[in-house]
């Protein structure tokens, strides 16, 4: 094993899985810097969330290797994963994957709980993400009593309030319209921002493309040459399209 870049708090090498026999991910390599927003775009299948779930331990690669801060990820047994997870990282889904029976503010302050913290501290800590969010008034409410925006609004809370080192988003704001798409962004880009949070986003969205430090393309399990997004328009007016390395 090759030790990683001192500045890279995720570092990548060699990624390959496969689903079925079909490739999710072939020889993908990244690194990723300390407090940085990075892009990961391409189109649907491409190997965006597969690429996430190795970076953050929840998958195991076929072959290659996952660092995070210096210490191989891809060699941890599940338990130690696993409280990685727990400690280290937050994760936003596409679909907000709440607790059904648990209020606005427990599934916000569940990654606290996890960890020990008192009931007093972590309920504390969820209002003040939840209020941040603009949805503090709703607190008490369960899940099914969400909008489908003030859930994924809640997930945010979540992935937030525990101050992880780094965050996921695997499509973040697919289900959103476009304003509670924007205002969602914005919070997260500038709540991350000012608490030095890594974050790496999967996405087809240029608007949530444009808000990352850095992108990194991939297509059919591979990285390619161009950041562009599908659907852009480049500078002759037509759909860029990305070129494999």
């Amino acid at each position: 094993m090759v030790a990683p870049p001192d500045n890279d708090v995720i570092w990548a090498r060699s990624l390959h899985h496969s689903h079925n026999g079909s490739p999710g991910l072939d020889g993908v390599s990244v690194g990723i810097r300390d407090a940085e927003i990075l892009a990961v775009t391409g189109p649907r299948g491409s190997g965006k969330t597969t690429l996430l779930h190795c970076l953050s331990g929840r998958l195991v690669p076929e072959q290659g290797e996952v660092w995070f801060n210096s210490v191989p990820v891809h060699t941890m047994a599940p338990r130690v994963r696993e409280r990685l997870r727990r400690e280290r990282f937050g994760w936003i889904a596409a679909d907000p994957e709440l607790v059904p029976e648990l209020t606005a503010w427990e599934n916000a302050a569940l990654p606290l709980l996890l960890r020990g913290a008192s009931h007093r501290a972590a309920k504390k800590a969820a209002t003040e993400w939840l209020e941040r969010l603009d949805i503090a008034a709703l607190a008490r409410k369960r899940p099914h009593a969400l909008l489908q925006a003030e859930r994924q609004r809640v997930s945010v809370a979540r992935a937030l309030c525990a101050r992880p080192t780094v965050i996921f988003g695997d499509e973040p704001t697919a289900t959103l319209h476009r304003a509670e798409r924007s205002q969602l962004l914005r919070t997260l880009t500038a709540a991350t921002r000012s608490h030095g949070i890594t974050v790496v986003l999967a996405t087809h969205d240029a608007e949530v493309a444009a808000l990352a430090d850095r992108t990194v393309s991939l297509l059919d399990g591979r990285r390619v040459a161009t950041t562009a997004v599908p659907g852009v328009p480049d500078a002759e007016g037509s759909a860029a399209c990305s070129l494999s390395v």
